[in-house]
């Protein structure tokens, strides 16, 4: 298999980490934290080099570039720790783009393209648990359309965005319906994250919806399986990001008149946190490279590569606060904001119990080892 990168991808990791180092540094990520957790001008010059479109075709504005492009711009976007949910587009897209029907796709897709929309997965449940199968939310028909009434929680940029996608029950089956922020009935009420971005409470009281597919649960599986992927990604780049800054700490700091990084345990210590990120890194790629595998290969694959990035971010983090000391988990140093942005990541879509729920009540009788 060629794990090679062609020349346009490569072109598009450049371009962002330009963006990145140029657009995006640390002291402008901590004002955007300051100001609520969400800067729309970021958001905008994201768009504006066209990584909007990277899950819709050309037919529909976008550049059809699929999973690999994601990742590769999730990665740089992590390596900048930044807080604009960019993966919301990548699921959103996918999603319409995928199940929606002329009308939803024709109103949304070009919009999505061009970054003059956000539309976010309202998925969580209090109840749920990460359990994707349950879901309390109504939907009903009304006349030419439907309604939405529920409640959903941890919603990315939920007072922010412009739609969201929304699971709700129809005649006792989970469907998927989008739901713009400025319909009568809709309610978000948002706050700051851990990880210094941005989320909200969203109720929906009668809200008017337009239905993206009946076939709610598999789209919604499909949904939140990019979302991982983007993670997995995401967390590859903070990690690359919070490896770098201990080694640089390291080749700094003195303790008895020589720099720490002489001390061969903790050398050993660093040596152990860059096994665990290229581990993490060949899990991100088994991730993407499974996208468009059939679903139940795919939500496998998922939750095995969650399960171990969960473990390398666990350890990543841990480990670089222990080498900074007390400088670690300062506000004023970017290394304490990259432990917040992959303590945070490992609660997202499941965390590691959950996948590892997932992954055992997915093994076969020969639990993967024999033919």
């Amino acid at each position: 298999m060629d794990f090679n990168f062609t020349d346009d991808q490569e072109q598009l990791r450049d371009a962002v980490r330009k963006w990145v180092d140029k657009g995006y540094d640390f002291e402008r990520r901590r004002k955007i934290e300051a100001a609520g957790g969400f800067s729309r001008e970021a958001w905008d010059e994201l768009n504006e080099l066209g990584l909007g479109g990277l899950y819709i075709s050309e037919d529909d504005g976008g550049l059809g570039m699929g999973p690999v492009a994601g990742m590769v711009v999730m990665e740089e976007l992590g390596r900048g720790v930044v807080l604009e949910p960019f993966a919301q587009t990548l699921i959103s897209s996918g999603v319409i783009s995928g199940y929606a029907g002329a009308d939803v796709k024709d109103s949304w897709l070009p919009r999505l393209a061009g970054g003059q929309a956000i539309v976010v997965l309202a998925h969580q449940e209090r109840k749920a648990r990460y359990r994707l199968d349950v879901c309390e939310a109504k939907a009903t028909k009304t006349g030419d359309g439907y309604t939405v009434t529920g409640a959903k929680s941890v919603v990315p940029v939920g007072d922010e965005a412009d739609a969201y996608i929304v699971p709700a029950q129809l005649d006792g089956k989970t469907a998927l319906f989008l739901v713009e922020r400025s319909a009568s009935g809709v309610e978000a009420r948002g706050y700051g994250t851990q990880d210094g971005g941005r989320a909200a409470e969203v109720v929906f009281d009668k809200a008017a919806a337009a239905l993206v597919t009946i076939n709610g649960l598999a789209a919604l599986e499909h949904a939140v399986d990019i979302g991982i992927a983007a993670l997995c990604a995401e967390a590859v780049g903070v990690m690359d990001k919070t490896v770098a800054l201990t080694i640089d700490y390291m080749n700094q700091r003195k303790q008895f008149g020589v720099v720490i990084s002489s001390f061969q345990a903790l050398r050993h210590r660093v040596a152990d946190m860059k096994m665990q990120l290229e581990l993490a890194r060949s899990m991100s790629y088994y991730a993407t490279l499974k996208l468009n595998a059939p679903a139940d290969e795919r939500r496998q694959a998922m939750a095995r590569a969650k399960f171990q990035l969960d473990a390398s971010m666990r350890y990543v983090a841990a480990n670089a606060v222990q080498l900074h000391g007390g400088i670690g988990v300062t506000d004023e140093y970017i290394a304490s904001h990259c432990f917040r942005k992959l303590t945070q990541m490992q609660m997202t879509f499941g965390d590691s119990l959950h996948h590892l729920g997932e992954v055992s009540a997915r093994m076969n009788d020969t639990a993967g080892v024999f033919a």
